[in-house]
């Protein structure tokens, strides 16, 4: 099967400094449903032999040039090869219609590129990790749990992205509420069949109301700023297609994560709105490779790009113990 011809910037433009440790090259893949994606390929410099490899990819709604772009840099400076890639659909990958999320897909998008690090002649093939940031945290688990080729998966600061559509923020979405959430989505799918195209949920609120809970602030203060704004990203933009929603209301993703016999690390912040997802994740875990990491004061999306508090020495020493 041949990649899509896909329309790559030449510019650095990432929200965090280009390395002069690693060499950087755009490279292209595709999924079993034949769509091309695009990745960052990260290198370290003077290095000789078959090198591990991580695959890298998140926040839920982000683009590679933000913060999975962070991660798999810092681990190329480390002696990694790495790629962080757009999913499905978003960013610089390809795929119609745009903006669309779904739980088979991008679970999917995980193992294509564990397919491509696998053929690359400098990367050995028994020794590839995934690594996946807030909703992705979710799919590296998911990805864990079918792909036997993973020695070894973090999910950092995660989220459940099935639990969360289908309960709510904190579980507190019953049935009736669910139902009733159902009833707007579908009335949701006429609607764009009617119009030929599909409504956008929005990005992160802006303005920012005052009386916005704390994790939204959070959202505001990443996606909505200097810090983290990338114009390719759908959370610091118009967001995902609303209907998006309905196939992980239906799909939970970590169904067979106690099933999962390689070594996972979660890590979360202490004062993160989400660190229910890691911490419940963590009890369906079986195995002594196993490992949960609570970083002291952090929120959400301190793991995102505060490189002074994502415990990118844990990180490294996780992967060179589980990737031999």
């Amino acid at each position: 099967m041949k990649n899509q011809e896909l329309t790559l910037t030449n510019e650095w433009d990432k929200t965090f400094p280009k390395s002069e440790k690693v060499n950087h090259r755009k490279v292209t893949f595709h999924n079993r449903y034949g769509i091309t994606l695009a990745a960052d390929l990260y290198e370290p410099k003077n290095t000789q032999g078959k090198l591990s490899a991580v695959a890298v990819c998140g926040p839920f709604g982000a683009v590679k040039e933000q913060s999975s772009g962070l991660y798999a840099q810092t681990l190329a400076e480390r002696g990694f090869l790495t790629i962080a890639f757009d999913p499905s659909f978003t960013g610089e990958s390809g795929g119609q219609p745009r903006y669309v999320a779904s739980p088979d897909i991008n679970t999917e998008d995980f193992s294509a590129a564990v397919d491509f690090l696998s053929v690359q002649e400098n990367v050995d093939s028994e020794r590839i990790g995934i690594l996946g940031i807030c909703g992705w945290g979710g799919m590296a688990l998911n990805t864990a749990a079918i792909d036997s080729r993973i020695k070894a998966t973090v999910a950092s600061t995660m989220y459940d992205m099935s639990r969360v559509n289908a309960n709510g923020y904190f579980d507190a979405m019953g049935a009736d509420e669910r139902y009733e959430l159902r009833k707007k989505l579908n009335a949701q799918r006429t609607e764009d069949y009617k119009n030929g195209e599909y409504q956008l949920g929005g990005g992160v609120v802006d303005p920012l109301p005052d009386d916005a809970p704390f994790f939204v602030k959070d959202y505001y203060d990443y996606y909505k700023t200097k810090r983290g704004y990338h114009k390719r990203s759908l959370n610091s933009n118009g967001g995902w297609n609303t209907t998006s929603a309905l196939s992980f209301m239906n799909m939970p993703i970590l169904s067979y994560a106690d099933e999962i016999r390689s070594a996972v690390l979660l890590i979360h912040g202490e004062k993160a709105h989400s660190k229910y997802f890691s911490e419940d994740a963590f009890k369906k875990l079986k195995g002594d490779n196993k490992e949960l990491m609570i970083i002291k004061d952090a929120v959400h999306t301190d793991l995102y790009d505060r490189k002074d508090i994502i415990p990118f020495d844990k990180i490294t020493e996780f992967f060179n113990t589980h990737l031999i």
